[in-house]
């Protein structure tokens, strides 16, 4: 028996663990648009310690900073789901680091 794959798009977003739109959190707002948009899933993924452009360093260990740890939001997309979410996303006017990968992807066992 072959396993079955799609020719795909890796679609992820990087925001701050606390950034909000709407009243919700971002990571929380990502997946509930990709819902609505009919994409199968997403996941949200936190860091433990990380620094984007500005050069400053967060981690769970200072308090202080813990807040704003940086979270992904990923997808695993056919091309046209990639550039639905993400259209609708910009039209949102998120701020948000974003990075795409053509992947192959499947998924294993009974469904």
């Amino acid at each position: 028996m072959s396993d079955m794959t799609t020719e795909g798009v890796q679609l992820c977003f990087y925001v701050h663990l606390r950034a909000r739109h709407d009243g919700r959190l971002l990571s929380e707002w990502l997946l509930e648009q990709a819902r609505r948009l009919g994409i199968g899933g997403g996941s949200v993924f936190r860091a433990t310690a990380g620094f984007g452009r500005h050069g400053v360093l967060h981690e769970e260990a200072f308090f202080d900073l813990a807040d704003n740890l940086p979270v992904k939001v990923e997808f695993l997309l056919v091309p046209a789901q990639a550039d639905a979410l993400l259209a609708h996303v910009r039209e949102a006017g998120i701020h948000a680091v974003y990075a795409t990968s053509t992947i192959r992807f499947g998924v294993l066992g009974a469904q």
